[in-house]
């Protein structure tokens, strides 16, 4: 080293050097802003991870007792009798809350021993299993178990959905807001609490969420009788609810439990001996056992519930608000309770009576059919029934209607069909056949005081599916006669226009160039009150009515108040007194429109539950059903007597001979005063019955689903009606028979049969062929007060039978009546003047002796001349009696 001068100088100069002083101070300027950045960096990248914890902290989800709870649960449908009837579910609601109390200890002990053992003890978030988590990720030991505590998963199942982020981001994110949330929940909710909300939630597999569904599921016992193996069981589902599924993943299953019931026996909740019991018992077996009958006994909803899911939907989106969609998804995950009308006791009557192979006169087949066949060619075909009726029609069969008498039958003609069809090369890709029992029928009883429907059938034969066809409900049949009430005579009673004994001239009626015919074949049958066309059911009395005394557009708006909402405008027109309308009724509309008759006028909307509350039992809905007053009180009865007497045993018209016959005395009901209408439509395609009791309104309908025309070899015309009885009467078995009440509106008078009008006393009474007076009911006020100007007394000659000239040898005086102008030689009225009289005009009209050829039947005085007639004290005339067609 040199310590010389000059060395010295050198260093000296050089420490005074003003480049080396400046070259200091930037380098230690330089190093100050490094720190100074290196700590804004750390500062910042600090105050960056404190906001994006803060901000993914402050944007999770609130969370309280009410948002953990479980809000998906299928709801509950009760009868009347309070039987459970229907568990309504779709995936993913399928449960049932259990309690705490309802938990058996081994089952809280096996989930808590598996998935958190210090569920007990910690505060929501475990850091001993999070670490324990970290750790066997790192090194690739899946074995080491999770760090989530059921604290956790409860909250990621019901605050979460179930955790199903797609990127790693967004898992630290929510695994993040998890354990914050955990912390919180503890500190609010009760270990009990948590514990029953997860065990509550979870997913245990075959659509069973939480534990109470799949005890049931899996073992057919309440949730508290569960023994420890059954437990062990179900704590090991959870993991993957597929794969360790007890049915289909048994032996995964069984291996889990294992490792369950060790856990618990580890960790002090069961002894050794305990243990080797559990693992003793075949639970496995018990299992598939349960799946057998569960999946056996497994049931489409009745015919009932589902017309009873679409009024609650309805009524969801009426009276609430709701759209199609959030009425769906309360009605099946809602964890409702419906409180229906249905009356176990009337249900399982209708269910017999309807199902039951003896009460129809034939037993038809019918068919769906589905082909579908890829020809060698590559062309792929679709073929139908449809096309089966065009393979009958090229082969001759011009009798085929689709109809069968056996299902052998069926397979015999599919097979024919097929090997028609099919050629070598050909490959079948489907092919489906469904076999529906033929003629079918609806039934609908329901309360007519209350609107409430006590039972339905839509069908008969087996139930396949739920929501499907239901023809007392959704389906629309012409109504037939059943119309004449509800068009034609309720209105003309109703308005004041008409009464009972207001009488129309039944002969040929034509209007434009359409001419109307009865049912019957006897003939025309002259002057007709409404209470004869009630009765036997006279197609050209409702028209007539309809035309001249109603109009169509009366007739319309009375049905719709009646509640009918099937009709159009293109049904403005004579048909409709007879049923011939656009689209049909429904039975259910049919029946409740006289349920609106049995219950005094006063029409009430046709409802299938009284209240439905939600999950917490709170009410939901109160089913108040919609009222108002379609007839007065004095036209319900006068419609109601009317209809009564047809049921009563059947009246042949005066002196013996051939007539119609009333039209329901098949339907008659023993012991119980009751009252109704049959309907047939022209072709026999639809038949129909409906009428009522003090008690209950039902109405019967049945037919062919395809409209085959019901012949006597094919079921005939009047099976429904015996039916109907049948299951009125076992409805009303042990029912007191109150009667149908005369109200204080209605009064009565003496009337002439053939005019409506008062009877005049020696003429009236002095018909050769009977006393054409009677006793009948009106509305007060109603009274006609013209006498009688049908009946006249004449004097003939007795020789030209003519009006008498000054050199007539000898006159005959006798009872004669008036024809309508223009009536002469319509009807059969000319075959009962005496023998060689002719008719007499006077005044424009005809006038003809009701006596003479006794071999000609007398449909000049028309029905009614037969025992009981009218009302009480009616006086009529006691002829003889015939027994009805059934009509």
């Amino acid at each position: 080293m040199n310590y010389g001068k000059q060395s010295v100088e050198k260093k000296l100069r050089t420490a005074n050097s003003k480049t080396r002083k400046y070259s200091a101070k930037v380098f230690l300027a330089f190093l100050k802003s490094l720190f100074v950045l290196f700590l804004f960096c750390g500062i910042l990248a600090a105050s960056i991870g404190f906001g994006m914890v803060k901000g993914i902290i402050d944007n999770a989800p609130e969370v309280d007792i009410a948002t953990i709870v479980p809000n998906e649960y299928a709801t509950t449908v009760y009868d009347s009798a309070g039987n459970v009837t229907e568990t309504l579910v779709t995936a993913g609601s399928n449960r049932e809350e259990a309690t705490y109390e309802e938990l058996p200890k081994n089952l809280v002990n096996a989930f808590v021993a598996y998935e958190d053992s210090r569920f007990w003890q910690h505060n929501g978030i475990d850091p001993r299993s999070i670490m324990r988590a970290v750790r066997g990720v790192l090194t690739g030991d899946s074995s080491a178990g999770g760090g989530s505590t059921i604290t956790q998963q409860l909250i990621k199942n019901s605050v979460f959905g179930g955790g199903m982020e797609k990127s790693f981001g967004e898992r630290l994110e929510r695994k993040m807001q998890e354990w914050f949330l955990a912390v919180k929940l503890d500190g609010i909710m009760s270990k009990e609490q948590i514990i029953t909300n997860y065990l509550n939630t979870i997913n245990l597999g075959n659509n069973s969420l939480g534990v109470k569904v799949a005890a049931r599921r899996y073992f057919n016992k309440e949730i508290s009788d569960l023994t420890l193996s059954e437990c062990a069981v179900l704590a090991g589902i959870t993991q993957n609810p597929s794969k360790f599924n007890p049915i289909t993943g048994q032996k995964a299953n069984s291996d889990k439990q294992k490792v369950i019931l060790q856990y618990l026996h580890d960790q002090g909740y069961i002894s050794s001996e305990e243990e080797d019991e559990a693992l003793a018992d075949d639970v496995y077996s018990r299992i598939q056992n349960v799946d057998i009958v569960t999946k056996e006994t497994s049931t489409p909803y009745s015919y009932f519930t589902d017309e009873l899911v679409e009024q609650v939907k309805e009524a969801m989106k009426e009276q609430l608000g709701y759209t199609d969609t959030q009425a769906h998804n309360m009605l099946y995950s809602g964890g409702l309770s419906i409180y229906t009308t249905q009356d176990p006791h009337i249900q399982s009557i209708v269910d017999e009576e309807v199902g039951n192979p003896s009460n129809y006169t034939a037993a038809k087949y019918s068919i769906e059919y589905r082909l579908s066949v890829t020809h060698r060619d590559g062309n792929t075909v679709h073929y139908s029934e449809e096309s089966l009726k065009r393979y009958h029609k090229d082969i001759g069969d011009s009798g085929y209607d689709g109809l069968y008498n056996s299902e052998e039958e069926i397979q015999n003609d599919i097979n024919g069909y097929k090997a028609s069809i099919i050629q070598e090369g050909d490959t079948i890709l489907g092919e489906r056949l469904q076999k529906t029992l033929q003629p079918q029928a609806s039934f609908v009883i329901m309360d007519q005081k209350t609107g409430q429907v006590k039972a339905i059938s839509g069908g008969r034969g087996e139930k396949t599916a739920s929501l499907t066809l239901n023809r007392a409900t959704n389906t629309l049949r012409q109504p037939g006669s059943t119309f004449k009430i509800i068009t034609a005579f309720a209105p003309a009673i109703d308005t004041g226009s008409a009464t009972l004994g207001t009488v129309y001239y039944d002969s040929v009626y034509t209007i434009g160039n359409k001419t109307f015919s009865n049912w019957y074949k006897s003939g025309y049958q002259g002057y007709s009150s409404i209470r004869d066309g009630i009765i036997y059911s006279m197609n050209i009395v409702a028209v007539r009515c309809l035309m001249e005394t109603v109009t169509p557009q009366l007739g319309v708006e009375y049905a719709r108040n009646f509640g009918i909402t099937s009709l159009r405008d293109t049904d403005y027109n004579p048909a409709l007194a007879l049923g011939g309308i656009t689209d049909g009724v429904s039975n259910l509309e049919l029946t409740s429109a006289y349920a609106t008759i049995a219950n005094g006028g006063l029409y009430t909307k046709p409802t299938f539950f009284t209240r439905i509350l939600d999950h917490d039992g709170k009410i939901l809905i109160d089913n108040t059903p919609e009222t108002h007053r379609v007839l007065k009180d004095s036209t319900a009865f006068l419609l109601t007597d009317a209809m009564a007497g047809s049921m009563e045993s059947s009246r042949k018209f005066s002196q013996g001979n051939s007539g119609p016959s009333s039209t329901s005395t098949a339907a008659n009901i023993p012991g119980m005063s009751n009252a109704g209408k049959s309907g047939t439509t022209t072709g026999n395609n639809d038949i129909w019955f409906v009428g009522y009791t003090p008690y209950y309104t039902a109405g019967i309908w049945a037919g062919y689903d395809s409209n085959q025309k019901l012949t006597s070899q094919n079921g005939g015309t009047s099976f429904h009606k015996v039916l109907w009885r049948k299951i009125m009467s076992r409805v009303h078995e042990g029912m007191s028979d109150p009667g149908f009440p005369v109200p204080d509106s209605i009064e009565t008078a003496n009337i002439c049969r053939k005019s409506g009008k008062l009877a005049v006393s020696g003429i009236c009474n002095n018909d050769p062929r009977g006393n054409a007076i009677y006793t009948e009911y009106f509305a007060r006020g109603t009274v006609p007060t013209d006498v009688c100007n049908i009946h006249v007394r004449a004097t003939v000659c007795s020789v030209s039978h003519r009006l008498p000239t000054p050199y007539c040898p000898e006159r005959t005086t006798a009872i004669f009546l008036v024809l309508p102008p223009g009536e002469e030689g319509t009807t059969d009225d000319s075959a009962f003047a005496m023998p060689g009289y002719c008719t007499i005009h006077s005044a424009n009209s005809v006038i003809i002796p009701p006596g003479g050829d006794t071999d000609s039947p007398d449909s000049d005085y028309g029905p009614g001349y037969g025992p009981g007639y009218g009302p009480p004290g009616s006086g009529s005339a006691g002829q003889g009696q015939w027994p009805g067609s059934g009509y």
